[in-house]
């Protein structure tokens, strides 16, 4: 059959708005952009996520460079037009910082393409985890250690912080974040002062690796002395240390760090167990209801978790297996279900489900249809198909694993950018 001159005109308007939308007969429309960390060869791959698949296809010119030495963790500025990525940097240590460490800041083009802004310094030493307040106007990035006071300026009485502290705590940076360039401006610490002058930075415990934002309120993990720092966010993203002080937890190896609503929660990979608290006032901590949960059997080294966009399913990452047979995964993501009622935590039939190996970091699409984590030691993502009505996981309809740029640190999501 013959189409007329009006048929083969509308069917080349289809296939022209398809390829302009990122469509074939087999797919739909992008969902969002995804960006992954890889510390090999300090890029970030970027990524267009597919609705009808859930499919990850490659941003034009990725992978991007991070224009530093070993990123570690990113973090996208509500509306999806600036990405902040955090450089460790290579060769720091307790004497001094590494090679390449830097916070470096990207505007999202169309189609999700990144170009490099500008980097700023962080005030400590070891930068290790970023997090935007609820508003998206501060960031505060997390440093292994805190700066001290190495000598004075010209007029005797000013700090140069040219050197990290004795007592072995971390420190918190805070920047403004302007809403239509991304750049960055340093707040200053106005409750603390080091010969007369207020501190660019904040003082947390010994040793921090991994921190959140939540019911206005920031905590920091700190593996030193398995203890988490309180503050509180002020006006002006300026932190006040909380009178519930410093709150060990008792832990014996502190792996993670996350949470939402009023709901914290920690992994602990010497007793395999998630440990979950509610966030009271002055941001005090209280022990969920039923006390420590026991990780699904099998599995071991829990390394990460993450709370869904309905605050009904809990996910933990884990790195190891305890059993040699073939029906326990190596890597694995353990699922639960969190009782609305007292909090508890159920776990979800099915799981664990099998992921990449060594799975570092978890995200969710913008339309809770899918999700993504990255795999440290194979430098793969694996995606899997959600269930919001259960929070069982299945495979995606046209493969769940897909290349990245090697040895993963942490991943992103960005939905519509505006």
């Amino acid at each position: 059959m013959k189409l007329s001159l009006f048929g083969r005109l509308a069917m080349a308007l289809f296939a022209s708005l398809a390829l302009g939308l990122g469509m074939t007969a087999c797919e739909g429309g992008t969902i969002g952009y995804m960006w992954v960390l890889g510390q090999q060869y300090n890029q970030i791959a970027g990524f267009k996520i597919d609705d009808y698949s859930g499919n990850l296809t490659n941003v034009q010119g990725s992978p991007f460079s991070s224009n530093g030495a070993m990123p570690v963790s990113l973090v996208i500025k509500p509306g999806g037009r600036f990405v902040y990525v955090i450089n460790q940097g290579t060769g720091g240590s307790a004497n001094g910082a590494g090679a390449g460490q830097n916070i470096a800041v990207y505007s999202v083009g169309g189609d999700g393409v990144l170009t490099f802004q500008q980097s700023y310094q962080s005030l400590g030493y070891i930068s290790q985890w970023a997090q935007f307040d609820s508003t998206g106007t501060y960031l505060y990035v997390l440093d292994e250690y805190a700066p001290s006071c190495g000598g004075t300026g010209t007029s005797g009485n000013t700090c140069l912080f040219n050197g990290p502290n004795t007592d072995g705590n971390g420190a918190i940076t805070v920047f403004s974040s302007d809403s239509t360039t991304g750049r960055l401006s340093l707040v200053t610490n106005a409750q603390t002062q080091i010969n007369g002058v207020n501190t660019p930075f904040w003082e947390v415990g010994p040793n921090p690796f991994m921190m959140k934002t939540l019911a206005g309120c920031l905590f920091t993990a700190n593996k030193g002395n398995q203890s988490i720092s309180p503050y509180t966010i002020g006006s002006g993203g300026q932190l006040s240390f909380t009178t519930t002080q410093t709150f060990f937890t008792g832990t014996g190896n502190m792996t993670s760090i996350n949470g939402s609503g009023s709901l914290l929660y920690l992994t602990d990979a010497n007793s395999n167990t998630i440990n979950g608290y509610t966030v009271g006032s002055s941001c005090a901590l209280a022990t969920v209801n039923g006390g420590n949960t026991a990780n699904i059997t099998g599995t071991s080294n829990p390394t990460y978790t993450y709370i869904d966009s309905t605050n009904k399913y809990l996910y933990v990452l884990n790195q190891s297996s305890t059993s040699t047979t073939t029906t326990t995964p190596y890597s694995s993501i353990s699922a639960f279900t969190i009782n609305t009622t007292n909090n508890e935590l159920q776990p979800i039939s099915g799981a664990p489900y099998p992921v990449g190996s060594g799975p570092v970091c978890m995200a969710e699409d913008p339309t809770n249809q899918y999700f993504y984590i990255s795999n440290h030691n194979d430098g793969t993502i694996t995606g899997k198909f959600f269930n919001p009505a259960t929070g069982q996981f299945s495979t995606l309809s046209r493969g769940s694993t897909f290349n990245a740029v090697g040895e993963l640190s942490c991943l992103a999501i960005s939905g519509t950018i505006y």
